[in-house]
């Protein structure tokens, strides 16, 4: 059952009710005085009763106060949807103005048309719209039926037992039990689950989309309980914070009959909305109930946003109704001039009841109100509604493109805002996040590198670079339900399914997000998709290919921990066995991943496989080895991995690690110690020497255990897809994690045998730390290790210095570590790689039990909780010592740089705003296009504002030179220039610019004021690129560039921090990846790939613009020129307020005869194909320009209604002139030819005709005549004393009236025609030339785009020097480092890259050498030296040398470049 409702209304209604003053079950005091009430801040804190015999006069007191848990998300009730719906209706000023026309036409003096007449077109508008507002509440007020009316066990006190009630009859302080697959009511506080480690899994779908389980605690003492919960026994009050909207905050404690404390936190709430699995039953009490919940505080429903258009529109009406005011005036003076003409008062002046007749000023203004009343339609009121189908169809065609459906993820585009489709053709500035986004986010294992040597895994590379992969997630699916297990996996120990004989439970239902009504989907089985319901375990993520050098290393390992005693010293070592052994252990068991079975992808593993059955001898290893050196496996394998030859090539390429230094010293630290416990040799310390058929062997030998006993059927689901990432990896070389309880991990090493380690603690990951760690218990040694991975920026910095090593060797090799693991760290982010550094510690045990005692403390703690356990967390990660660094791939999303440069190509400037690492994120923009090897890219790194506004002033100073100081001062006033601005001196080519600064600038420019010259600067630059920038950043950057350009913004992600950046945007794109449906339920469009941006906005955007654009200022034509013709009758009638049209007409005018055109021209019209506009992505700039609908454009078209009118009026008048017709028969002939040329004028702006233009068209001027036909022949005393009885049957009879009818429609279309003549013939517009591309021949339109393309790319001067402060790029294959003329060749980059490491970055020798003469150089006085070296490409690394701190020497935590630098 969805919760997932939109709506912001429960919560106003909440508001209301309890809002105004304090609730009075929070102000009033809870506890009588005897149970010390006044030590509790009930301002801040939610008091709980638990509701059974101990406490139940407390609970009936006072809990009853609190929300109860019904819901109601419906606006309006029976009895009040009339005035209510009325009451928001008339909000719209456009209704208001016309009631206030209705009330002045029943005032007699003011009296035009008949009262109940005047009435019809705003009855009918009203009316409409609320059948619409209507039929969505009723649709709400079943959905709260429904869930309010779902059952649920209540703990009934009387009965002493749980009973079966609805959701609606759950109270604060109840206690609730919870079955497998159901989903929790309210907001309930974990107390008891079946399961024996007190583990609940959740679901979180219906919160935040995410299908990966998560883990709930039963609050601590309650773990260990008997088989069944007794609510009697429940003796505690809880106390907790006041109800709010954070989903991933929780923190209170409960108060034991003894005055002691136990805390909790967000790790024991069950949200309501989430599903229960694998758990038999769980127990809790209340905490939150209805709208008070997290869940419903969170539904504040969607936003509503204008539209460009939609502005412009509001502007243009109050012109409208300047208009208006000035006709209404005219009409008022020339009425008291009229009047004052007379000597006596005519016989039509009518007196009033006293026989006195008004004064010359009082009559003209009565007429000035008359005119309001007669002149009405000028405002076009049916626009509203026009707009609200057109929409509605627009979004209707826009859901059906089968070229945005994924058939992967079985999605198409969602579009939850209906109202502002026209702005996806206007988009100017696209904010984008990196993963999820323009990745895949699927993590994939690459390389890793330990103890300061790297293992670059070319085998798994070469796998990886297959263009498809080998089977989809479905495919993998079946192939999981149709697996044959071996046979000793049935011979072995029945705990791997369950304890006793349990039954295994199911995942038998799931809970989908509904999404623009898709009702979610329900089935009953193990399997209710194609899709497997484990995340993060496609092929490309868990097939991991060893490398095979490493792989030696870990069975070295592997039977030197298996060797380990608890006589091992405790003082840890530097050998490289020991390391490996404690890189993969950490990789295994520092994480929260899940592991399940293949049978029962959602059956947790709780008990590992026996360590007798599984283990193997390392006799029995030998006898394998020869029995495989027998067959022909090894020559298999040999086969697929390449030989030395290869594999020492492909190193010298890759592995810069690999020179004649490591190979002398390849395994640091391992000289001075002898702990390995007698197994190492050299042939097994020297990897390098063993023979491939060796290697090939052994991986066989590794894998064969595995392989038949349990590997494939044990399968992993994690929070996140890097932590998928190192457990499938640590797997791959036989790590592998069996089974994992709060309590306990297990794993099982190469050799088959099983550890148990058992967990102390774990600090989970946050975004503040950037890092997670776990406390373990060695089995074998009895140590306590803390194991912790993290983002390299931070455990750097937490490492123990080397300076406080006794020993100067082991210092030495310590310091060389490091600078050999930053090497690679900055060689992984230069590949595009996101890094992660592991460490470990190892405490004693006083140290453990004293920093324990204060984390129970701080978890007990009800005030500054977060900051209390924020720094027990930062006492125990210190002083960490460095095991190695991983580098994880998240591969690019199809057609991405094909994406951003087609988006390039239509003028659209795009930012990428992303959390990851500076060197990662700018390998990925070049991967993606988003910057190019020939830019000028200026990075800014600094943390001082000083130094901030002077790197500003010296990069806009520099850019200025090439682009003209002109260029920002326009566009920070909102114009937009072409991207390709000549220089003024020179007719060289411009080097295009790009822009990378990280989170620390983004700080100082907004702490600092420096907006104005950021936004100055990244006008010139056609990418910015946002690193290491935190949620807010992202948003406050989508602001700032919003409104200080004025600019259209767009901003897609895919994950929960990029939800207040979609919000900020004109336009909020989710993606739905892997991150969850946050983002998606967050957005106004959700899509499944980043490449559908492309056909979104070039052609549904483009499109939608168009046809909203043209259509809004044909509205505005057809009302004004039609109402002219009442106008210019006014000087003919003595400005009576008279019209010489039947009003009835006038209605079936707007309602009927010329409201159909303008909405099939909104939805189906097209000026240019799909195809043309694919192929030529310049022609989304007119959008962006808004040249369909501006100032300009609007008041042409007034001049042409106004010309219109004139002509359709004084033809007829001038042929009818001095004769003795009737008033309606003056005016049909008017009405008829007006509604001609309006209909005809609309098939002129028509670019596409079909069957359904044709016969709308046809069928509205049809209409009129036989709706005509008929009133007329019907309508005796109808409108008496003028009726209009067979007035147009004598019409047709007369010739004249065909040839007024025919000649008058061409002379007022004639001016319009000859201007589009014109335009078509000698117009320049890009518009323009495309219209005519599509007419011709498919042949020939292809040959006329690629002449157009090829016309638009300017075009390389051979031969032509670049300026000396832009040299050529170096070549792909060279790292991306400060490019000179002098340090361009290939030779000179590696041998930097080889012998500059972080403890030479003093010495700035070797910088000045490879600068050119022609650089330029600039120093700061802000306490540090900048220095500013101009160049072509970014300089990454540890030691590029526009990152180098000059005057810093090598000291902990110098890893980090320097806090003020700029490369250019």
């Amino acid at each position: 059952m969805a919760l997932s409702v939109d709506s912001s209304w429960h919560r106003w209604q909440w508001r209301v009710r309890d809002g105004l003053a304090p609730s009075p079950s929070e102000a009033t005091p809870l506890l009588s005085p005897e149970k010390g009430a006044q030590n509790y801040n009930l301002a801040q804190q939610r008091v709980v009763f638990p509701n059974n015999n101990v406490f139940h006069q407390d609970w009936a007191k006072f809990s009853r106060r609190y929300s109860g848990n019904r819901i109601c998300t419906t606006k309006y009730t029976l009895f009040t949807f009339l005035p209510q719906n009325l009451w928001e209706q008339f909000h719209r000023w456009a209704n208001l103005y016309f009631l206030f026309l209705v009330i002045l036409n029943w005032m007699p003096s003011m009296e035009v048309f008949h009262k109940e007449i005047t009435m019809v077109p705003l009855a009918i508008v009203l009316f409409v719209i609320m059948v619409k507002d209507g039929m969505e509440d009723l649709k709400r007020h079943r959905f709260d039926r429904e869930i309010n009316c779902s059952s649920i066990q209540i703990y009934e006190r009387k009965e002493q037992s749980f009973v079966q009630k609805c959701w609606k009859d759950v109270r604060v302080g109840d206690f609730i039990q919870v079955q497998c697959n159901e989903i929790i009511p309210a907001d309930i506080l974990l107390l008891f689950s079946s399961d024996p480690s007190g583990i609940c899994h959740l679901e979180t779908a219906n919160l935040d989309g995410e299908t990966n389980l998560k883990q709930r605690r039963v609050v601590k003492g309650f773990s260990q309980q008997e088989l069944h919960f007794q609510p009697e026994h429940f003796h505690n009050t809880i106390v907790c914070e006041k109800p709010n909207n954070h989903l991933n905050r929780f923190k209170g404690y409960m108060e034991h009959p003894d005055q002691t404390r136990t805390g909790f936190g967000n790790e024991s709430l069950l949200l309501r909305g989430c599903t229960i699995r694998n758990t038999e039953v769980a127990i809790g009490i209340v905490i939150y109930a209805g709208h008070e919940t997290k869940a419903m505080l969170n539904n504040s429903g969607p936003r509503y946003k204008r539209s460009k258009i939609e502005r412009r529109m509001n502007t243009d009406v109050f012109f409208c109704i300047g208009i208006l005011f000035l006709m209404c005036l005219i009409g008022a003076v020339g009425h008291s001039l009229w009047n004052g003409t007379f000597a006596e008062h005519p016989p039509f002046d009518v007196p009033d009841a006293n026989g006195h007749f008004p004064p010359l000023a009082l009559g003209g203004f009565y007429m000035f109100l008359t005119m309001i009343i007669l002149l009405q339609v000028l405002i076009p009121i049916s626009l509203y509604v026009s707009i609200e189908l057109v929409k509605l169809g627009q979004v209707f065609f826009l859901h059906n493109d089968l070229d945005l459906y994924d058939e992967e993820t079985d999605m198409s585009i969602q579009c939850r805002a209906l109202n502002i489709t026209e702005d996806l053709g206007q988009i100017q500035h696209i904010f984008s996040d990196k993963t999820g986004t323009l990745t895949e986010n699927k993590m994939v294992f690459r390389r890793c590198t330990i103890m300061g040597r790297e293992y670059s895994h070319q085998e798994n590379a070469k796998r990886l670079e297959t263009p498809k992969e080998l089977d989809s997630d479905s495919e993998e699916w079946t192939q999981y339900r149709c697996l044959s297990f071996p046979a000793r996996w049935d011979q072995g120990p029945g705990t791997m399914r369950g304890q006793g004989g349990a039954q295994p439970l199911r995942r038998s239902q799931s809970a989908r997000v509904p999404i623009q009504g898709h009702s979610r989907q329900r089935s009953v089985g193990r399997c209710e998709s194609s899709q497997p319901p484990v995340a993060f375990s496609s092929s490309i993520e868990k097939d991991v290919t060893p490398d095979k050098h490493l792989l030696t290393k870990v069975q070295d390992a592997a039977l030197w921990l298996e060797d380990l005693s608890d006589t091992r010293p405790s003082k840890p070592s530097l050998s490289t066995t020991s390391s490996i052994a404690d890189f993969f252990l950490a990789l295994t068991i520092c994480n929260s991943v899940m592991v399940s079975t293949t049978t029962e992808p959602r059956q947790r593993v709780t008990m590992p496989p026996s360590t007798k059955a599984l283990g193997t001898s390392l006799e029995k290893i030998q006898q394998l080895f020869h029995r495989l050196k027998l067959s022909s496996l090894s020559q298999s394998f040999s086969s697929t991995a390449p030989s030395d030859t290869d594999l020492g090539e492909s190193f010298g390429a890759n592995m810069p690690t690999m020179d004649s230094e490591e190979r002398d010293d390849e395994s640091v630290g391992s000289g001075g110690y002898s702990t390995d416990g007698g197994y190492r040799s050299s042939t097994w310390e020297k990897g390098d020497i063993l023979e491939v058929g060796t290697g090939a062997s052994l991986e066989e030998v590794l894998q064969a255990p595995a392989l038949g006993l349990a590997s494939p059927e044990l399968c992993y689901e994690a929070e996140s897809p890097d932590e998928a990432a190192l457990v499938h990896a640590a797997h791959a070389y036989s790590f592998t994690l069996v089974s994992r309880t709060p309590e306990q991990v297990t794993v099982r090493l190469p050799q088959g045998t099983c550890l148990t380690f058992d967990v102390l603690c774990t600090l989970d990951f946050d975004s503040v730390r950037k890092r997670m760690s776990v406390v373990v218990r060695h089995p074998l040694t009895g140590e306590i290790i803390v194991y912790t991975k993290g983002a390299d920026c931070v455990i750097m910095d937490l490492l123990e210095d080397p300076a406080h090593v006794t020993d100067t060797d082991v210092e030495k090799k310590v310091r060389k570590i490091r600078a050999r693991t930053q090497k690679h760290l900055d060689m992984y982010a230069r590949d595009g790689l996101r890094t992660l550094c592991i460490a470990k510690k190892v405490l004693s045990e006083e140290d453990f039990q004293r920093w324990a005692s204060f984390r129970h403390e701080a978890e007990a703690s009800l005030n500054n909780r977060d900051e209390l356990l924020m720094q027990t967390a930062q006492h125990l990660e210190n002083q960490l010592t460095l095991l190695g660094a991983t580098g994880i791939e998240d591969r690019l999303q199809e057609g991405v740089p094909d994406t951003i440069a087609t988006l390039r190509e239509a003028g659209i400037q795009l930012w990428v705003l992303t959390g990851d690492k500076q060197e990662t994120a700018v390998n990925i923009a070049y991967a993606c296009k988003l910057l190019d090897q020939t830019d000028t890219v200026y990075s800014i790194n600094t943390e001082s504002q000083e130094t901030c506004e002077s790197i500003l002033n010296f990069a806009l100073e520099e850019v200025k030179q090439f682009h003209g100081p002109q260029k920002p001062a326009r566009k920070l006033f909102g114009f937009r220039l072409p991207p390709e601005t000549p220089p003024p001196t020179s007719g060289a080519a411009v080097p295009e610019a790009g822009l990378v600064i990280d989170g620390k600038t983004l700080n100082a420019i907004f702490q600092g004021k420096l907006e104005e010259k950021f936004l100055e600067l990244t006008q010139y630059c056609r990418s910015v690129l946002c690193c290491r920038s935190t949620p807010l950043q992202k948003s406050m950057l989508v602001k700032l560039v919003r409104d200080r350009l004025g600019v259209m913004t767009l901003s897609i992600g895919d994950g929960a921090n990029d939800v207040s950046m979609i919000q900020a945007a004109d336009i909020g794109i989710g993606i739905s990846g892997q991150e969850g449906m946050q983002a998606v339920m967050s957005s106004d469009f959700a899509i499944s790939r980043f490449r559908h941006l492309t056909k979104l906005l070039l052609v549904h955007g483009h499109w939608c613009y168009w046809r909203l654009a043209r259509m809004v200022v044909y509205y505005f034509y057809k009302n004004v020129c039609y109402v002219n013709l009442l106008f210019w009758y006014q000087f003919f009638c003595g400005f009576s307020g008279s019209t010489m049209i039947d009003y009835w007409q006038m209605i079936f005018f707007n309602l009927f005869f010329t409201s159909l055109p303008p909405l099939v021209f909104g939805i189906l019209d097209k000026d240019i194909s799909m195809e043309t506009l694919l192929a030529l992505p310049e022609l989304y700039k007119s959008g962006q320009n808004s040249e369909c609908y501006n100032l300009l454009t609007f008041w042409i078209s007034m001049v042409d209604a106004f010309y219109q009118s004139l002509v359709c009026f004084f033809i007829p008048y001038l042929t009818y002139k001095d004769s003795d017709i009737d008033v309606f028969t003056f005016g049909t002939p008017i009405n008829t030819i007006s509604l001609a040329t309006i209909l005809l004028h609309q098939a002129m702006e028509m670019k596409t005709w079909t069957i359904i233009h044709g016969l709308v068209l046809l069928g509205s001027f049809l209409l009129y005549f036989v709706v005509s036909l008929v009133y007329n022949a019907t309508c005796v005393t109808c409108n008496s004393p003028t009726n209009p009885y067979w007035v147009m049957e004598r019409q047709l009879s007369d010739p004249t009236f065909y040839l007024v009818c025919f000649l008058t429609p061409v002379v007022a279309l004639l001016p319009r025609y000859f201007f589009l003549s014109l335009q078509g013939t000698y117009g320049k517009s890009p518009i323009l030339k495309a219209q005519k591309i599509d007419k011709l021949p498919m042949d020939k339109r292809d040959l006329e785009i690629q002449s157009w393309r090829s016309s638009q790319r300017p075009a390389a001067v051979p031969g032509e020097a670049q300026p000396t402060h832009h040299p050529e790029p170096p070549a792909p294959g060279q790292d991306f480092r400060a490019s000179t003329p002098k340090s361009s060749n290939p030779t000179k980059w590696k041998y930097m890259e080889d012998w500059v490491l972080p403890e030479e970055r003093h010495s700035g020798d070797h910088i000045r050498d490879d600068t050119g003469s022609g650089d330029s150089w600039a120093k700061f006085s802000s306490g540090e030296h900048l220095l500013l070296e101009p160049s072509r490409v970014m300089a990454y690394g540890a030691h590029a040398s526009g990152q180098t701190n000059l005057t810093r020497p090598f000291s902990r935590g110098s890893h980090r470049r320097s806090q003020s630098s700029l490369t250019i």
